[in-house]
């Protein structure tokens, strides 16, 4: 082989080589660029999962615990965290509607004092301030314009009066007002009696509505109305002017039952349907109820009851289309019949007719007790047409729990057939007479 050959041999391996190195950069370039290598590098989704699962594994593995277990564990707790929060959710949705249904029903009643020209009382003009202080009870006292002396009966007893029933109201949230609404000719001598008895005591709650006895489920949703747009309450509570009421044993009730919502309390009945008419507590629409014989579903006495503030803000919203019986517990309890309401029979409320009719004579005035002995402290005594009722309610409880110690001891010691009938005279000295036994 010649030279020359030799040289352009090498120099061809030469050039191969150089093309070869290129080559070899530029298919290295190639690479980086298609295999994104050039860029940031984003965390791969797979690979973090892997990595966390891995994790859980080891740290399980290290702790020693069943798997299954702590997920069905966890979740567990995440459904009861999930109920807790939507319950307590809908109860924070329905304070708020009940605030709104309270706001709705007190705007309704101060239009409709305005409308019909009757001046705002000062109660409602206290309340329209944009914030209402929240109370523990509002206690109305039904009464009527011939019922003085049992207005007076309550205020020398268990109704505290001046300062006494202001710091009732500042410590303990109690409200207590007598109801009443005007006469047929409105500013007449009853009205302008009571007026001024409600210029002397201050404690009179009138209603736009026109007395009478008949009208007594028109007045109970007009009071209810009223004292929902008056003062913001967990409880509104009614109560006859002649039951004389343990107030302090009454609010321990009431504050037992203030995380319910709908609540109706009192001495639950089921009375018979009159159908007769000339009858007293006669029912005109007794057909409603089924055949002759039936009695009235279940509802609470007249004498004392209390509902909570979303019955009474239901009450004060629906009033124009509740519906009246003749009598006004009955009214009540169908106005809550076909609500989802807690029914709460206390028996404290109830009072006791001792058997047959006692008839005291004190000081040479009559007075016909039905309801002198209580089941306990609820109730003091309900006692009609009483004058100076704080003494002669304490002679009265007195004489009868006397009366009927000695009766007792002369039944059983001295074997009497009967007891005759007991006079006290105005000492007071109880004068007995016992038949010869045969």
């Amino acid at each position: 082989m010649s030279l020359k050959s030799r040289g352009e041999q090498t120099s061809r391996s030469v050039v191969s080589q150089k093309w070869s190195f290129l080559f070899c950069i530029c298919c290295f370039c190639a690479g980086m660029l298609f295999t994104n290598r050039m860029w940031a590098v984003p965390e791969s989704k797979g690979f973090t999962r892997t990595t966390a699962m891995e994790a859980e594994k080891l740290k399980l593995v290290s702790e020693g615990c069943n798997p299954r277990a702590k997920e069905v564990k966890r979740a567990s707790k995440d459904i009861f965290g999930e109920v807790f929060k939507t319950h307590h959710a809908i109860q924070t949705l329905d304070k708020t509607i009940s605030n709104l249904e309270m706001e709705l029903a007190a705007a309704r009643a101060a239009q409709e004092s305005i409308l019909s020209g009757s001046p705002l009382s000062e109660d409602l003009k206290k309340t329209e301030s944009p914030k209402k202080r929240r109370y523990l009870m509002v206690v109305g006292i039904n009464t009527a314009f011939s019922s003085r002396k049992r207005r007076d009966s309550v205020r020398a007893t268990w109704m505290p009066q001046g300062d006494k029933r202001k710091k009732l109201e500042e410590e303990k949230g109690i409200i207590i007002r007598f109801v009443i609404g005007h006469s047929a000719t409105s500013g007449g001598i009853l009205d302008r009696a009571v007026e001024a008895e409600d210029r002397k005591h201050g404690d009179l709650l009138r209603l736009d509505h026109v007395e009478g006895y008949l009208e007594l489920s028109a007045k109970t949703k007009i009071y209810f109305a009223t004292a929902v747009a008056l003062w913001d309450a967990d409880f509104y509570v009614k109560v006859d002017d002649d039951v004389h009421v343990n107030i302090g044993t009454l609010g321990e009730t009431l504050v037992r039952h203030r995380s319910k919502p709908r609540v109706y309390i009192g001495c639950m009945k089921s009375g018979p349907v009159l159908s007769q008419k000339g009858v007293r507590y006669h029912e005109p629409e007794y057909w409603k109820f089924g055949e002759a014989g039936n009695k009235y579903f279940r509802h609470a006495t007249g004498q004392l009851y209390a509902v909570s503030r979303d019955l009474a803000s239901y009450i004060a919203i629906n009033q124009h289309v509740l519906h009246k019986y003749a009598n006004e517990d009955v009214s009540l309890g169908a106005w809550f019949i076909g609500l989802d309401v807690e029914h709460i029979d206390d028996r404290r409320l109830c009072c006791g007719t001792p058997p047959g009719k006692v008839l005291i004579f004190l000081k040479k005035m009559k007075f016909k007790v039905e309801k002198a002995f209580c089941h306990n402290s609820m109730l003091f005594w309900s006692v009609f047409s009483l004058k100076k009722s704080q003494s002669l309610a304490h002679k009265l409880l007195f004489t009868c729990w006397f009366t009927l110690l000695v009766g007792l001891h002369y039944l059983f010691t001295s074997q009497l057939k009967r007891l005759s009938s007991y006079h006290i005279n105005s000492t007071p000295k109880i004068i007995y007479s016992i038949p010869k036994l045969n």
